[in-house]
C-alpha cells in the first residue's frame, strides 16, 4: 500500500511533465495516430472509433514469432477491422525504465488502451497504473505473483509468497491482468508426440520462471499418458534441459547437437522465447523434430528446415486480445478490470480455448489424428483426464525423466 501512495502522489508531478514534453520511444501505426484525451476508466463506455490502442513489445520485437508478433498482429487486425486506432511501441532497451518510457510516450500520443504482453510487464503495472488512471491497461501473461514481487523489491520472500496481496502494489480501477494453463497446453504437446511414435523426447526451457516450468512438467505428464495408454511406459524417455536465458546461443546449440547427434533424441519442446533457435538449428543438422511455443511456430521452424515441427503448445494470445478489445468497444470493460485471470480450457471446442494446439501446424497422422486431439481436449475439460499444475517438483511418472537442470 505504501508504493501506491507514492504512486499516487508523483502522478501529479508526472502529468504535468508529460504535458511539456514526451519521453523517448518508437512507434509504428495502423490508422491515425492522433493525440487525444485518454479515456478508458472503470465504468467510461467506449466504442472501437473512441479506442487509442497501443501495444508495448517486450524485450524482443514484432517478428519474434511468439507474444510479441502474435499480439501485434492480432491488435493491427482488430484495429484495421474496427476502425480503432493503433500504434505498436518498442522500448530503446530492455529494462524496466524503457518499457515505462514506452508507456509514456503511448499516452502522451493519446493511447487510451495499453496492451502488454509477458512477464517483463510487472514492473510497468506497479509503477504506471496509478500515474494513468484513465488509461485502460491490459497485462498478458502477468499474474499476482509477477506483480508482488516488485511490488515489494529487496525482501520479497519466495518462498510464502501468500503472505502478499497483489491489489496493495498496482490500481485494480484500471488493470486487467492473465496467466494461462501452460500445463494443458505442453500436456497435449507431450501426449501428441509420444502418440505419434516419438519415444526419446526432450524438453529445452528458457530461464526456469513458473510458466516454463508449467509447460514442462505438464508435458512430461502429457507424454507419461501417452504411454500409458499404449503400454510403452519402458520405452519413453525424456532429457529436460532449461538453458537459463530465453535466447539461443552457440552454447546451447552445442548442448542440443550432443542431444539430437549422441543420445539419439528425436523431438525436443523448445520453451522459452528465442532459445528455440538453438534447438531449430541443432535439429536441422541430423533430421530431428521440433515442438514449437506459445504461437504456431511451424513458419519459422520449418523455414530451417522442411517438416520440422511436430506440433507448438500454444497460448491463446490472439483470442485474449480479440474477446478483451471486443468487449471494450461493446462497453463492458468492467467484465475485466481488476481481474487477474488464469485463462485455460473454456470449450470441448479446442479453437475457442486459450491453451491448445494448432489444427494446422501439427503433424497429424495414424497414431494421432485431429479427430484425437478433440477427443483429448473434450476429456480434459470434462475432467475425465486431469492434470497437475504444482510445480514444487518434478511429476513422478513411469517413463524415464533426465533432468539436467540448467545450462547456464
Amino acid at each position: 500500500m505504501k508504493k501506491r501512495l507514492v504512486a499516487l502522489l508523483l502522478a501529479g508531478v508526472t502529468a504535468l511533465s508529460m504535458a511539456a514534453c514526451g519521453s523517448s520511444g518508437s512507434g509504428s501505426s495502423s490508422g491515425g495516430s492522433g493525440r487525444g484525451e485518454t479515456a478508458g476508466g472503470q465504468g467510461a463506455e467506449s466504442s472501437a472509433e473512441d479506442m487509442k490502442i497501443a501495444m508495448i513489445t517486450d524485450s524482443g520485437d514484432i517478428t519474434d514469432q511468439s507474444f510479441n508478433q502474435t499480439t501485434y498482429e492480432t491488435c493491427k487486425a482488430w484495429a484495421e477491422t474496427n476502425g480503432a486506432d493503433f500504434n505498436y511501441y518498442k522500448p530503446e532497451g530492455d529494462s524496466n525504465e524503457a518499457r515505462n518510457a514506452s508507456v509514456d510516450q503511448a499516452v502522451a500520443d493519446g493511447a487510451n488502451v495499453v496492451i502488454m504482453p509477458g512477464y517483463m510487464f510487472a514492473a510497468t503495472i506497479v509503477a504506471q497504473s496509478d500515474i494513468y488512471p484513465d488509461v485502460k491497461f491490459i497485462a498478458l501473461d502477468v499474474g499476482s505473483g509477477n506483480i508482488c514481487e516488485k511490488g515489494v523489491g529487496e525482501g520479497y520472500d519466495y518462498a510464502h509468497p501468500e503472505q502478499y496481496s497483489a491489489a496493495d502494489y498496482y490500481n485494480t480501477d484500471n488493470v486487467y491482468c492473465c496467466t494461462y494453463q501452460e500445463e494443458l497446453s505442453g500436456y497435449m504437446a507431450g501426449y501428441a508426440a509420444v502418440k505419434l511414435g516419438y519415444r526419446h523426447l526432450g524438453f529445452l526451457g528458457g530461464m526456469s520462471v513458473p510458466a516454463v516450468t508449467r509447460f514442462g512438467y505438464g508435458y512430461v505428464q502429457g507424454a507419461d499418458k501417452a504411454a500409458e495408454e499404449l503400454g510403452v511406459s519402458g520405452d519413453v524417455e525424456i532429457e529436460y534441459v532449461c538453458g537459463g536465458q530465453f535466447y539461443g546461443d552457440a552454447d546451447i546449440t552445442a548442448y542440443m547437437d550432443t542431444w539430437y547427434g549422441s543420445k539419439d533424441v528425436e523431438v525436443v519442446f523448445a520453451c522459452g522465447g528465442g532459445i528455440f533457435t538453438s534447438a531449430v538449428e541443432a535439429a536441422a543438422k541430423t533430421d530431428g523434430k521440433v515442438i514449437g511455443v506459445d504461437s504456431d511456430q511451424k513458419p519459422i521452424i520449418d523455414a530451417a528446415k522442411e517438416g520440422m515441427t511436430v506440433t507448438s503448445a500454444m497460448k491463446g494470445l490472439a483470442t485474449t486480445v480479440n474477446n478483451i478489445l471486443t468487449d471494450i468497444a461493446a462497453g463492458s470493460w468492467s467484465n475485466y478490470v481488476g481481474k487477474i485471470d488464469n485463462l485455460g480450457l473454456v470449450s470441448e471446442n479446442p479453437e475457442e480455448n486459450y491453451v491448445q494446439l494448432p489444427l494446422e501446424g501439427t503433424q497429424w497422422g495414424d497414431g494421432f489424428t485431429e479427430d484425437d486431439y478433440r477427443a483429448l481436449v473434450k476429456a480434459m475439460y470434462n475432467g475425465e483426464i486431469k492434470v497437475s499444475n504444482d510445480i514444487t517438483a518434478m511429476p513422478a511418472v513411469a517413463i524415464k525423466v533426465n533432468d539436467y537442470g540448467s545450462i547456464k
